[in-house]
């Protein structure tokens, strides 16, 4: 039997048990969430490199500056590209400096955001004082035409919000202008993620900037971007340090090895605070630090 023809046979069961009351709930309904085919392609993650980022960026200045506000944007925030579309002055708080995400455009219609969270992110030093310029200019341009200036932070020439085709190929002239292979939109917000996270951020930061349910989500996609913490030898930081505060160095001979274990343990023989008080077992830690081998 088809898997489509299955799943709908047992949404008809599981529906009439949950009007008969049999059931308290239709176990059955969006089993797309949990389902998944085997051909379903894996999402793309291709994001610029700092560098790239940043040339792109300039070329837009260059090129492109009616698009370059929208880029950084896109760039600083890690938006959704829908939320992008819907962003409105209204949204934004200059005095601390963040964004209420509270709208997505997705085909024409404006909804909440993904899983209908809506949250607040911060704007950078660069960002903010960007789009407040562009503000300033874009309601001196519309104040010139006679116009009322739009709600609409990023807004077509008719005061609309932009089309999301439109965007799309302007993002590929920029692309092309800049000498870059081209990706979708969508890679500014595995931009803002990866660079994020390269640069020591908290995933729990990360994860809250980007809407994700929760940080195990953003630890799945973008694991391969965390720091590489292999050579910094974090277990060095678990070592006691010595009594004046400081971390000591490691120790290279017998005599430097037991200098530095005397400071760490108490004359006692023990470590503070050990609840255990049988001289035997000190006698034996005593033995244990005194021990130097035959050479």
């Amino acid at each position: 039997m088809p898997r489509e023809r299955a799943q709908g046979d047992d949404r008809s069961r599981h529906r009439a048990d949950a009007q008969d009351e049999l059931l308290p709930a239709n176990p059955a309904l969006r089993l797309g969430r949990y389902l998944r085919s085997a051909d379903d392609p894996e999402p793309v993650i291709d994001p610029f490199t700092r560098d790239e980022a940043a040339h792109v960026v300039a070329v837009a200045w260059r090129r492109f500056p009616e698009w370059c506000p929208w880029l950084l944007c896109g760039l600083r925030t890690g938006m959704r590209a829908g939320e992008l579309l819907a962003l409105q002055w209204g949204d934004f708080n200059w005095q601390r400096r963040f964004v209420q995400v509270q709208q997505n455009l997705v085909r024409g219609i404006l909804t909440t955001p993904k899983n209908h969270q809506r949250r607040r992110v911060d704007l950078s030093h660069q960002l903010a004082a960007a789009l407040r310029l562009w503000r300033r200019r874009q309601r001196a341009a519309w104040l010139a035409v006679g116009r009322p200036f739009p709600d609409w932070v990023f807004s077509s020439v008719t005061g609309t919000a932009l089309d999301e085709s439109n965007v799309r190929k302007a993002f590929n002239r920029i692309l092309d202008g800049a000498g870059v292979h081209r990706r979708g939109p969508h890679q500014m917000r595995h931009t803002f993620a990866s660079l994020l996270l390269q640069e020591g951020a908290p995933i729990t930061y990360v994860s809250q900037q980007l809407g994700h349910r929760d940080a195990s989500i953003t630890l799945r996609v973008y694991a391969h971007w965390l720091p590489d913490a292999s050579s910094d030898r974090l277990v060095n930081r678990l070592d006691d340090t010595a009594p004046d505060g400081t971390q000591t160095a490691p120790a290279t001979s017998d005599d430097e090895v037991q200098r530095v274990l005397t400071k760490w343990f108490e004359i006692s023989g023990e470590p503070g605070g050990n609840r255990t008080h049988n001289p035997q077992i000190k006698s034996l830690l005593l033995c244990q630090l005194s021990y130097r081998p035959e050479v």
